[in-house]
């Protein structure tokens, strides 16, 4: 899952990537409203963490644009204010969940898990598919039962098959989920780890759609 976190303290910035990162995250940061703005209006992000009290523009200005352009994208909010009338504010602009400093970081991670699960309709905390079932808590992966060891980036192509698993994902997609904005973004590097994937899993787990994409088998093929 791909996170955009927005902070202008950088012992705080650090600790919010480090934790997401930690929870299988990929996470993108930047410290200042104008740079969030742009990208979170021109980029595709799972999730943002805005802190309010941001240099050149305040997050609350930045949630209303985005929300005004049509930005659908969950938002977690941080802030030092402790007033409940902020509270509703940001709640009232758009924001999807809010999270006062100073915070337990699994406490983040736990809510920033929530919010993307409800983002796409999948509520449940454990989540299983045909023979796959995946903990994001613990970053589990089981095939029929039996635990899979995957690398960092297989899990997020899974978790990220899993909460898509409707539809078939274009590759795109997929690897603008993957990696961001990194020089990877190439189409052989994601049949690449595809086929390591199905070489830990099996046979039946994912599935392909010539000319469209991957899927989960069971679900959208």
């Amino acid at each position: 899952m791909r996170v955009l976190a927005v902070e202008d303290d950088p012992r705080i910035a650090a600790d919010l990537a480090a934790a997401l990162k930690k929870a299988g995250f990929l996470v993108e940061t930047c410290r200042d409203g104008e740079e969030a703005w742009f990208r979170g209006d021109t980029e595709s992000y799972d999730l943002i963490v805005l802190d309010l009290g941001l240099p050149k523009l305040d997050g609350l200005t930045v949630l209303k644009r985005w929300r005004a352009g049509g930005c659908e994208t969950p938002v977690l909010v941080l802030t030092a204010r402790g007033a409940w009338t902020e509270r509703v504010e940001g709640i009232d602009a758009g924001a999807d969940d809010y999270l006062p400093k100073p915070f337990r970081m699994e406490e983040l991670v736990a809510r920033a898990r929530a919010l993307i699960r409800r983002s796409v309709g999948r509520g449940a905390p454990l989540q299983a598919h045909g023979r796959l079932a995946l903990d994001p808590a613990r970053m589990e992966i089981a095939v029929d039962g039996a635990p899979v060891t995957v690398s960092a980036l297989e899990y997020r192509l899974l978790s990220y098959l899993m909460l898509h698993r409707d539809r078939v994902l274009p590759p795109g997609e997929i690897l603008e989920h993957l990696y961001g904005d990194e020089d990877s973004r190439e189409a052989n590097a994601l049949e690449a780890l595809v086929a390591r994937l199905r070489r830990k899993l099996g046979p039946g787990i994912i599935g392909t759609r010539r000319g469209f994409g991957y899927f989960l088998e069971g679900g959208a093929g």
